[in-house]
């Protein structure tokens, strides 16, 4: 457990599956963390398409109210599928930022019914009232949930 030695405050998770996510848009998450609002912080951006809510590959981050550049909110919930909900629904970029304390404390907790009912790993951080923000962004980053994000991906990065 070397890690645990290095005076980090900030650790970031950017997932692989959105390789042309905005740097910016990580070095305002990385700032945003840094004031200590939150234990997690995340980002999310408006659906592109009608037909992305409804696509359980996207997962749906839920907050209270409608969200602008350079905002965070709290986030209610993740979810897959459409669900009617009193929350304005975002398409979640997978990207986290954790606080030293909180990624040492989500690693400890065990896997909850919803984290695996619903195979989303932030249900865990929010059904053990861990506070996670999400920031929004107007950049949307592409998705590779399937063959065809794998095509599109690779069209869009050649050189």
């Amino acid at each position: 457990k070397d890690y645990l030695n290095y005076d980090m405050k900030i650790i970031v998770n950017l997932q692989g599956d959105m390789p042309n996510i905005n740097p910016k848009a990580i070095k305002d998450l990385i700032v945003y963390m840094e004031k200590g609002n939150c234990d997690i912080g995340t980002l999310a951006s408006e659906f592109k398409s009608g037909s992305e809510i409804e696509d359980p590959n996207i997962v749906k981050v839920l907050v209270k109210e409608k969200m602008r550049v350079g905002m965070f909110s709290e986030a209610q919930d993740f979810i897959r599928v459409k669900t009617n909900t009193k929350y304005i629904p975002y398409h979640h970029i997978g990207i986290y930022a954790f606080t030293k304390e909180a990624l040492l404390r989500y690693v400890s907790l065990k896997r909850t019914k919803k984290e695996l009912d619903r195979n989303l790993e932030q249900l865990r951080a929010l059904e053990n009232n861990m506070k996670i923000h999400v920031g929004y962004t107007s950049s949307s980053p592409l998705s590779i949930d399937t063959e065809e994000d794998l095509k599109n991906i690779q069209e869009l990065m050649k050189i």
